[in-house]
């Protein structure tokens, strides 16, 4: 997991696999953020599900998350703006770990 501090925001990329059985932040083999969601890779369903489950998961609303790269990708590079952008990467970490 690699992330970007930036003022108050942090950037750091995410595999989203659409269409999964289950919604969950882990980490793949080669330590990568991996998000499974339930939505569709059509019509920008995965990217909104993409920000409503990372919205819901650091309780920031959605306007704080915005993928700023791979919109048509699976690879995605995602910002998020917050007031602790430390406390947001723990946050990621946590979610990320406790699916392991």
């Amino acid at each position: 997991m690699e992330f970007h501090l930036e003022a108050n925001a942090v950037t750091f990329w995410v595999k989203v696999k659409p269409r999964s059985s289950r919604q969950r932040l882990s980490t793949d083999a080669s330590g990568d953020l991996r998000l499974e969601i339930h939505a569709a890779p059509t019509e920008g369903q995965a990217n909104e599900a993409c920000v409503e489950f990372l919205a819901r998961g650091l309780r920031l609303p959605k306007s704080a998350i915005s993928i700023v790269s791979g919109e048509r990708s699976r690879r995605k590079l995602v910002r998020v703006v917050a007031a602790q952008p430390n406390q947001a990467i723990n946050q990621l970490q946590t979610l990320a770990e406790r699916e392991q």
